[in-house]
């Protein structure tokens, strides 16, 4: 089988399976990973993202590749857990029950 992200991206393989299509698949993906689930993609996601954020940038929509496609998923779920990782160190917001919200319109990629 192929690499699931780009090259330069190799790191992030271990994690592929963060590279979820959809809001909520990443939030749920979110809230069913442990604290050191989460803080291990963050931990590996956080730097390359600050690494190459010109990479990401440049990159055009129109015939994108599943590499680059599955790379912007996972630093969707990037963003996805990086308040539990970061301020409330539990997947869940803090007192909020079994609360949710839940994305309307979500980009097309």
């Amino acid at each position: 089988m192929g690499n699931v992200f780009p090259p330069d991206f190799a790191a992030l393989e271990p994690f592929a399976d963060w590279a979820v299509r959809g809001e909520r698949a990443r939030y749920a993906k979110r809230v069913t990973s442990t604290m050191e689930e989460l803080q291990a993609f963050y931990d590996v996601a956080y730097p390359l993202l600050q690494q190459n954020t010109e990479y990401l940038e440049n990159l055009r929509l129109d015939g994108i590749s599943d590499e680059d496609k599955h790379l912007l998923w996972a630093f969707c779920a990037l963003v996805t857990v990086a308040f539990p990782v970061e301020a409330w160190g539990q997947p869940r917001v803090p007192d909020s029950g079994p609360s949710s919200i839940d994305a309307v319109i979500e980009p097309a990629v």
